[in-house]
């Protein structure tokens, strides 16, 4: 009995533990404001405190629907001097307007399901004043054209890549092949002698080898006699062969025994019966065939008048000569392979591409190199203008402290940038008050714009522009800024002696109440890819703030 008790009293003391250790943690759920625009991003919190480290699992896919989730947080604890803080971060966002409850949130603390309550949020929608801002029309869809020049670069690498690579196999494999052969000839009566050995290994097993070994056996004999007797043996019929050897032993110049003429004459005899009757002669005839063409040739080399030494040279030349036709045609074949190559190679890219693109971009045209260039996003001046350029356009001193100046290139370079922010004088005194009320607001805007027009026919002429032509219009830009676009053009010096090109030129004058901007544009008349980079700067033109 009092072991029973004592045991309830334990469970007891247990239970009451418990049950502290969970009133010491406390949970905070809260977002950071119940009121957002469309669009805006809302954060949620779940803050636990506690004495001790807990045991806290969260849903690997929590529900917040009809809120999507822009990031999920990972839980950050935070140990201070007396308890722990575990934090839980969620960025939410939703779309459409209207009130819409926050669905309850579940995690484990310890094993024990925590739910929660739902929070209630209005989404409200942008409201428009369309006499403070004006609405444009949508963007239509920008269509992007091929960037050509990386393209039709690396086609043209990868080929002269894979016809160097070719050059260089076809002049190590077949060039070093053909240049040790000719220049390691071997004397027709050597070669003869190896190659009727190399018939002493040939493999009869079926009918048709019987023809192909005695058209070698005969071929070889055939031609050991035009290379070292000169006896024309390789267009003779076996009858001409022999009746040509006849007469060179009648004459003496070939003394060939006539055993010898015999054995070749049966040796013919048999091999146009193979060739032509399909005759199977006896295997042992076939060996002794091949001995009496051996006996031949080395009959025919002794009895060989020996050469003089005239003959000897006028043979080495003559190889020498072989030598380098046959060197001089490897490299007529190489040449032309490479002009047919990079020929189909062009007109490949240029059916693909087109002409100019293809030979703007072999020739390093310098304006299809900013068109196809990495081109950078930059803000420039107080308050900022972002422009999307070829390059970072850089800062120009200026005499006058009101005028701020960004540039990129220079009137001698095939395009020109120039920003320049010019800060309007204030008005302060009454005799200025007094003249500005005489005036209409439309005439003193009239004023600065010409005051600025002229501020760029002073700057063209200071650089030694000439014959300058001009009109001006009004514009709005790609992304609904007014502007006023002032173009023409006008001749520059393009090399020291004196000589003027053509150019174009555009200024956008952008006029403001404490602020003018002027963007200037200048690139030679006729260049083809000038104006293309005009428009994409002047339709990714963006004004940072209000002026």
């Amino acid at each position: 009995m009092i072991k029973k008790q004592t045991i309830t009293l334990i469970a007891l003391l247990l239970s009451s533990i418990h049950l502290y250790s969970q009133n010491d943690e406390s949970v905070e759920f809260f977002i950071d404001s119940t009121s957002v625009m469309i669009g805006q991003k809302i954060d949620y919190f779940i803050k636990i405190k506690s004495d001790t480290l807990v045991d806290i699992k969260f849903s690997e896919k929590p529900f917040f629907l009809p809120f999507e989730i822009l990031e999920n947080y990972p839980l950050d604890t935070i140990k201070n001097e007396s308890d722990y803080l575990f934090v839980k971060k969620y960025s939410l966002i939703h779309f459409d307007s209207g009130k819409y409850w926050l669905p309850n949130q579940k995690f484990f603390l310890n094993g024990s399901l925590k739910i929660l309550d739902s929070i209630l949020i209005n989404v409200k929608n942008v409201s428009v004043d369309t006499l403070k801002q004006p609405l444009f029309d949508i963007k239509p869809i920008e269509q992007v054209k091929k960037n050509y020049f990386d393209t039709i670069k690396w086609i043209l690498i990868i080929i002269l890549i894979g016809l160097f690579i070719t050059g260089i196999i076809y002049f190590l494999l077949f060039k070093t092949k053909t240049d040790s052969n000719s220049l390691d000839i071997e004397p027709p009566f050597e070669r003869a002698i190896k190659e009727l050995k190399e018939l002493e290994s040939f493999e009869l097993k079926k009918d048709q080898d019987y023809k192909e070994y005695y058209s070698s056996l005969t071929g070889i004999v055939r031609r050991y006699l035009e290379e070292d007797a000169k006896v024309s043996a390789l267009e003779s019929t076996s009858d001409q062969l022999l009746l040509k050897l006849e007469l060179l032993k009648t004459k003496g110049i070939l003394d060939l025994k006539t055993q010898t003429l015999n054995n070749l004459k049966n040796i013919l005899k048999t091999a146009d019966l193979v060739k032509f009757a399909k005759s199977i002669p006896e295997r042992n005839l076939l060996y002794k065939d091949r001995s009496f063409a051996e006996e031949l040739v080395i009959e025919t080399n002794e009895v060989l008048p020996e050469l003089s030494e005239e003959e000897l040279r006028e043979q080495e030349e003559y190889k020498l000569l072989l030598i380098k036709k046959r060197r001089k045609k490897i490299i007529y074949r190489g040449v032309l392979f490479f002009i047919i190559s990079i020929a189909f190679s062009f007109f490949l890219a240029v059916s693909i591409y087109g002409f100019h693109p293809v030979t703007d971009t072999i020739l390093g045209n310098p304006t299809i190199k900013l068109k196809n260039a990495e081109w950078v996003t930059s803000q420039y001046g107080i308050p900022p203008v972002k422009l999307v350029t070829p390059d970072v356009l850089k800062r120009v001193k200026r005499s006058d402290d009101q005028i701020q100046s960004f540039s990129f290139g220079n009137y001698e370079k095939p395009f020109y940038v120039d920003l320049i922010f010019k800060n309007k004088k204030s008005e302060n005194n009454n005799e200025n008050d007094q003249s500005s009320d005489k005036k209409s607001e439309a005439d003193q805007s009239e004023k600065e714009i010409q005051e600025l027009i002229q501020l760029i026919l002073d700057e063209f002429n200071l650089r030694g522009a000439s014959n300058i032509f001009s009109k001006n219009e009004e514009v709005k830009t790609f992304s609904g800024i007014p502007a006023i676009k002032f173009f023409g053009t006008l001749d520059y010096p393009v090399d020291d002696q004196g000589e003027k090109g053509r150019f174009n030129y555009s200024s956008y004058v952008f006029d403001f109440k404490s602020k003018s901007i002027i963007l200037t544009i200048l690139y030679e008349k006729d260049d083809r890819y000038a104006l293309e980079i005009e428009n994409r700067i002047i339709n990714n033109l963006e004004l940072i703030k209000e002026l």
